[in-house]
């Protein structure tokens, strides 16, 4: 082992303490201190909890955050994709904190979220904090690794939280380089939390079924698995369009709507099952969902509770994960099918795990991930084939859809990352240009002998009207340069780039039409700059001298 791959080791095993530090700190503040207290409240003050929270926590993201957005878990998949990824820790305290207020007083988001956003920020910091002694590419292996190490804490799951570290990037592929690192912070951050807080069981109302699997019950793995697709990709479409209302409708209107939605959500959830189980991130809808006793119209009703609460608490900014809800999701479906099956007991945990498994893989598009957290979580073997059955099939039914922001397929190799930087890393800016109304001979001197350039774009002023080269020039006799101007031989129909071009698209954009230079206008036709071929090569021996990063596939 290198003395460079052992520093990075060292580096990941103290993110994994510092995460579990941090982690233990943030769980015990919103459950046991804000969350557990508010449960015991009238039914009215649990209704306005949720608005109170909502609001606390913009206040909290805009002053104490210093501006920033809700976004927990997304913002590690964001920045693991980013060139140069980066998680100011000034906003970490603020952030951590609108997850309390919007978790403890009871919004329907998960506690996953924060942990992860947490875990990926104090990556970063040690990678920059040791940046002297690790390696250039070392920041982002040091920020999937304390993304693993806050799944690992909160759920205590640490082949969970590594497994979901490298899936999670992508819908299809994962993110291997930082395999070793994120194993390492994941044990340490999980030691550290259960030595700080000694908790029970994340999911102590899974217990385990006796006896072995029948065959019958992997056939309803498989029909679970397909239910569970379909319901995640409705799920994920729902997500995605709550997203983008986030974007579109301001703050003050959209938590006036959630707050006035998850306070009716209460009520309705007081006068149907007798509890608030529209609050929090959903343990004790669990709780409840589980006991043989409860009828089939409860139990589809209270799906749609759940669902409706995270959407709502989602659309009014507030800040958490959507993992817990996911999982949640999954146990209601399963049970309500393991109670619709012919001889199925309804005290059987088996279909509950499956609907957990099935659903959270479809999802965050993480089966693997979904299975290990059955087999964690479960503290058996038992689950295992059929959970695999289930998310497999759920996989292929959701097709590509996800609740995370910014995933993406899969790994880009060396050629399809550099297509992807903007047209800006390549364009020249302050490129000499030819006039119209010059003469020929005046373009071969100066342009085409004296610097070397065989294209040049015609501007007239700010307009860009074509482009002129070589072989324009040479459809003219010599002795007529000087008295043929550019106007007269120039290209006019070469296509032009945009500013908000990637490189992929100017490559493409040459290569149909056998350009060496491509000229990059506005939407007005101002000239901005050209796009030389010799550039793109050059671009690229450039970033494999400085960025090791750009060696790899991830």
């Amino acid at each position: 082992m290198t003395a460079n791959a052992s520093r990075l080791l060292l580096a990941a095993i103290l993110t994994g303490i510092l995460v579990g530090l941090t982690v233990a700190g943030f769980e015990w503040l919103t459950t046991e201190l804000v969350l557990h207290a508010l449960l015991e409240r009238p039914t009215w003050q649990l209704a306005l909890a949720p608005g109170v929270g909502l609001v606390t926590c913009a206040l909290l993201l805009r002053w104490v955050a210093g501006g920033a957005g809700p976004s927990t878990s997304d913002e590690y998949v964001r920045e693991f994709h980013a060139r140069s990824p980066r998680l100011p820790i000034r906003q970490m305290p603020g952030k951590l904190l609108a997850g309390v207020a919007t978790i403890g007083s009871g919004g329907a988001l998960g506690l996953e979220g924060p942990s992860v956003y947490a875990g990926s920020t104090l990556g970063l910091e040690v990678s920059a904090r040791l940046r002297r002694w690790l390696a250039l590419d070392d920041a982002r292996l040091l920020l999937s690794a304390g993304a693993a190490a806050g799944i690992a804490a909160v759920f205590q799951t640490p082949a969970t939280g590594v497994i979901f570290a490298l899936e999670s990037p992508y819908k299809d592929d994962v993110a291997r380089r930082a395999l070793l690192p994120a194993l390492l912070a994941s044990a340490a951050s999980y030691i550290t939390f259960v030595v700080v807080l000694q908790p029970e069981d994340a999911l102590p109302v899974l217990g385990l079924r006796p006896g072995p699997i029948e065959a019958t019950e992997l056939i309803g793995a498989a029909i679970l698995g397909v239910l569970a697709g379909l319901f995640g990709r409705g799920t994920a479409w729902m997500v995605t369009v709550t997203k983008e209302i986030v974007g579109r409708v301001r703050l003050r209107y959209r938590i006036v709507v959630a707050a006035t939605v998850l306070a009716a959500l209460v009520v309705v959830s007081e006068a149907l099952f007798e509890a608030p189980l529209s609050l929090g991130p959903g343990i004790q809808a669990i709780e409840w969902v589980t006991d043989p006793e409860r009828s089939l119209t409860l139990i589809a009703a209270l799906f749609v509770v759940r669902i409706l609460a995270t959407l709502s608490t989602l659309g009014g900014s507030g800040s958490g994960g959507l993992f817990i809800p996911l999982v949640v999701q999954g146990v209601i479906l399963g049970r309500f099918v393991g109670g619709l099956l012919p001889g199925t007991e309804a005290s059987s945990s088996l279909w509950p795990t499956l609907g957990l498994a099935a659903f959270l893989g479809a999802g965050y598009r993480a089966p693997i991930a979904a299975v290990m957290f059955v087999a964690e979580s479960t503290s058996g073997d038992s689950y295992v084939v059929p959970a695999l059955i289930a998310a497999a099939v759920s996989q292929l039914v959701a097709g590509s859809t996800t609740v995370a922001s910014g995933q993406r397929s899969a790994r880009i190799g060396h050629l399809e990352g550099r297509l992807q930087l903007p047209i800006v890393a390549v364009m020249s800016t302050d490129e000499l240009t030819v006039p119209p109304d010059a003469a020929l001979s005046e373009f071969m001197d100066l342009h085409v002998l004296g610097r070397r350039r065989r294209t040049v774009a015609v501007v007239d002023g700010d307009t860009y009207l074509g482009t002129c080269s070589l072989a324009d020039v040479a459809t003219v006799e010599r002795e007529r340069w000087e008295i043929t101007s550019v106007a007269e031989v120039m290209r006019t129909d070469a296509p032009t780039g945009r500013p908000g071009w990637t490189l992929k698209e100017a490559v493409a954009a040459m290569e149909r039409n056998d350009l060496d230079v491509l000229a990059v206008t506005d939407e007005s036709g101002t000239f901005v700059g050209i796009v030389d071929a010799d550039e793109v090569v050059r671009l690229d021996q450039i970033l494999d001298e400085t960025d090791p990063s750009s060696q790899g596939t991830e």
